[in-house]
């Protein structure tokens, strides 16, 4: 790991913490507007708790991980959510990177909780940022390393053992983040297969260029924005996409319902 994720999980679980107890609770979310200021603070909480359950608990299966109980009317949401985020950080400092942990992405090592943990927190310290109105700057390298995730974890990623991803050449995208000198070229194409519970797949896709692939599209920002704008929130600054329409709509296909 090049990036101190736990750092960054704690700066920005913090900083989460600190800005939404100053909105009322019920003050809808403006990245997310099925929720409210109390959803968020209750999300971000459930989320820490179950990923302190799998690496703290080295489990290798999800089976016997108890949901989270939703507070009570009565609880302290700042209390609520502290002993959650407390049980996350404990869990990761003491666990390797490297050691065997369930997730539902390829990687199955505890490794995949402090990178996905660590951003996690940074995209809901942007959340509490919109409902507060007090938005801030975002790491510029986390967030480079926020956008290799969104096109290769998020939303790529297609499963070789189970089912075929057939790239469309025609469709490649270039993402420049204008900052920190970054560039990332994706593949739209089509993912079919049945995965081992029986559930069949017919979708598009993301998957990595191949490196003598020619982009005709081009997505152009600060890291910062480039990863709001994949995790369809508010940038801060200017993102720009340029090429190919056809393109650029098929990369909307696949990004078009977001991510929580």
């Amino acid at each position: 790991m090049t990036l101190d994720y736990l750092a960054h999980l704690a700066a920005d679980s913090d900083r989460f913490a600190t800005v939404i107890a100053r909105a009322p609770q019920d003050r809808p979310v403006p990245s997310c507007p099925d929720w409210t200021a109390a959803d968020l603070w209750f999300h971000l909480a459930e989320v820490q708790w179950f990923w302190a359950r799998i690496v703290g608990g080295r489990l290798t299966e999800t089976a016997g991980v108890e949901a989270l109980p939703a507070p009570e009317p009565t609880d302290d949401p700042g209390a609520f959510f502290a002993r959650a985020t407390a049980a996350l950080r404990r869990a990761l400092a003491e666990t390797p990177p490297e050691t065997p942990a369930w997730s539902w992405a390829e990687e199955q090592t505890a490794g995949f909780s402090y990178r996905r943990q660590a951003h996690e927190a940074l995209i809901h310290r942007v959340d509490a940022e919109l409902v507060a109105e007090d938005r801030t700057p975002l790491d510029p390298a986390l967030a480079a390393d926020g956008v290799t995730e969104a096109l290769t974890v998020m939303y790529g990623d297609p499963p070789r053992d189970w089912g075929e991803f057939r790239p469309d050449p025609a469709r490649v995208i270039e993402f420049a983040a204008t900052d920190t000198g970054d560039r990332w070229r994706t593949v739209v194409g089509r993912f079919t297969g049945t995965s081992r519970s029986g559930e069949q797949h017919d979708l598009q896709t993301l998957d990595v260029a191949g490196p003598d692939a020619e982009p005709s599209a081009r997505i152009t920002g600060a890291a910062a924005d480039l990863d709001c704008w994949l995790w369809h929130r508010p940038p801060l600054g200017e993102v720009i996409t340029d090429g190919d329409p056809a393109t650029l709509a098929a990369f909307q296909v696949v990004i078009r319902d977001g991510l929580d």
